[in-house]
């Protein structure tokens, strides 16, 4: 008697996608074709298919997440050309800084010289016056002395002219006045007078 063959496991790999690929033709077909009918309904009813799919896409959670990463990302884009600005803004103010620096030390160098040339001036002045003073003062002296040669008499004062150098001793006969002068020379050695007359005719030259 012949035996019944037993199946094999190449054929029933072959039976079981004959079956999944049965029930995708009975679960799949009817589908579209329930599709296409809900379709034809709505666009019959006046229903807007796109705008409806994209309310119905906005209520389905998976798709708001894709929704709330894409408004992250952009925020993101945006912090860092910010950073980028304010780094570049920060990099100008320092540089402004320096520049301030700059200056300030420019200025500061330029009031240092305005001082000390300030006090130099002033230093200059205060030794100008005390020239002034001091001249003054010898002028002073030296009007005293003319006034106490002219009010001696010439026989004491000529002696004393005539043991003096020449220079002092011109200047105070040129400023005697003419009178008293003509008698201090009088009571003078000849030689004296001589000389002494003719380094004051140069002088007045």
């Amino acid at each position: 008697m012949r035996k019944k063959e037993e199946p094999t496991g190449l054929d029933e790999l072959e039976e079981s996608k004959i079956s999944k690929f049965q029930w995708f033709l009975v679960i799949f077909i009817p589908l579209i074709f329930a599709v296409t009918v809900a379709l034809i309904v709505f666009t019959v009813a006046g229903v807007n298919v796109m705008e409806k799919a994209k309310e119905l896409s906005g209520e389905i959670p998976f798709t708001e997440l894709f929704e709330k990463d894409d408004e992250k990302v952009k925020p993101a884009q945006e912090i860092g050309k910010d950073s980028k600005r304010l780094a570049r803004l920060e990099t100008e103010i320092k540089d402004k800084e320096k520049e301030i620096k700059k200056l300030e030390s420019i200025i500061d160098t330029r009031d240092q010289a305005v001082e000390k040339a300030e006090a130099e001036k002033q230093q200059i002045q205060t030794q100008l016056n005390q020239l002034k003073e001091s001249q003054d003062g010898s002028k002073r002296a030296f009007k005293d002395i003319i006034r106490t040669y002219e009010t001696m008499a010439p026989k004491k004062s000529a002696p004393i002219i005539t043991e003096m150098n020449d220079e002092d001793a011109v200047k105070i006969l040129a400023s005697m006045k003419a009178d008293t002068l003509a008698k201090v020379l009088e009571q003078m050695p000849t030689a004296d007078a001589v000389r002494l007359t003719k380094k004051l005719t140069e002088s007045s030259t």
